[in-house]
């Protein structure tokens, strides 16, 4: 799907064609609609069919005076059949002549405002536009990397008591998706740098401070997401540890009551033969061996209570 967004007043809002437009997004196109584009704004091929790779890294580079940026975005996954719920994807930004256009082969909630027109109002050029989606991926790393650690506490708080492998696989996710956000923010980080360097930037004087701006904010989701994952190896190691010792408790329990209740099942089945036995002529002998039976048992009861094995 193409659409065409003019500007109006300091707001994005829907143009009519691409003659009067100044953004220019791609969602998820298809084949024809790609090669519309390349086309139309004379664009190398691989600037817009190497978003499709998944695993793409953000760059920046230049094309007879067209300029591709990649940045790798923030995805959410909310439906649970996804193996992960957080990951990274890229998102294509290209410039070519007054056009900024911007392709995306992955749903994500990076442009949603500006393509329902509820941003906040701001000075659009290219320069500003461009690091207002910088500016927009690094709060949704944030924003995430809050949601992370909140799945996080959750999950610690079901393993205090858990046996199961489960909460501990769920960790593994969140860690995983910590190490896609972690790599992802590093490479903006560079692309951040390298385009505060470019000349092309430098024509702006607004967007040299709106950068500072950028690159702190994703510093911080950078510094955040060290953290996060520093504590979340820690935690699983240390619940893995738990895992085991909740096991062994129960273990230890188990044996000792096998072991109490094998005494009276002793007894029992050496009464049980039919060989001459002590006391088998005696009119109490059921009840002195069964009272038999229950002191050992207690008495066994009472030295595991002493050494702490129940």
């Amino acid at each position: 799907m193409i659409l065409y967004y003019k500007i109006a007043g300091q707001r994005f809002v829907p143009a009519l064609n691409q003659e009067e437009s100044f953004w220019v997004h791609l969602e998820n196109p298809d084949t024809e609609e790609v090669n519309t584009v390349l086309t139309r704004y004379d664009l190398p091929e691989d600037f817009i069919t190497d978003l499709q790779d998944a695993d793409e890294n953000s760059r920046m580079e230049y094309d007879e005076g067209s300029m591709l940026i990649i940045l790798r975005v923030p995805l959410y996954y909310r439906h649970r059949s996804a193996s992960v719920s957080f990951a990274t994807a890229p998102l294509g930004i290209i410039v070519a002549d007054d056009k900024v256009i911007t392709v995306s082969f992955y749903e994500n909630e990076i442009l949603t405002q500006y393509l329902d027109g509820k941003h906040k109002p701001f000075n659009i050029t290219q320069q500003s536009f461009i690091l207002a989606i910088n500016l927009r991926t690094a709060i949704y790393y944030l924003k995430f990397l809050k949601e992370i650690n909140r799945r996080t506490t959750n999950i610690e708080n079901e393993l205090h008591q858990s046996m199961r492998n489960k909460e501990l696989i769920r960790l593994l996710r969140m860690e995983k998706s910590l190490v896609y956000f972690n790599t992802s923010l590093k490479s903006n980080e560079i692309i951040l740098e390298r385009m505060q360097r470019s000349r092309w930037l430098q024509n702006d004087p607004e967007a040299e401070d709106l950068i500072e701006d950028v690159i702190i904010e994703n510093k911080q989701a950078i510094e955040m997401a060290n953290i996060h994952s520093s504590i979340l190896s820690g935690m699983m190691d240390a619940f893995a540890s738990i895992i085991s010792n909740n096991l062994n408790v129960v273990m230890k329990f188990l044996t000792s009551v096998t072991i109490i209740l094998a005494l009276p099942t002793l007894i029992a089945s050496i009464y049980g033969m039919n060989l001459d036995l002590p006391l088998q002529n005696r009119p109490y002998a059921f009840l002195i061996v069964m009272g038999l039976s229950v002191v050992l048992s207690v008495t066994l009861v009472l030295v595991f209570i002493r050494k702490k094995y129940f």
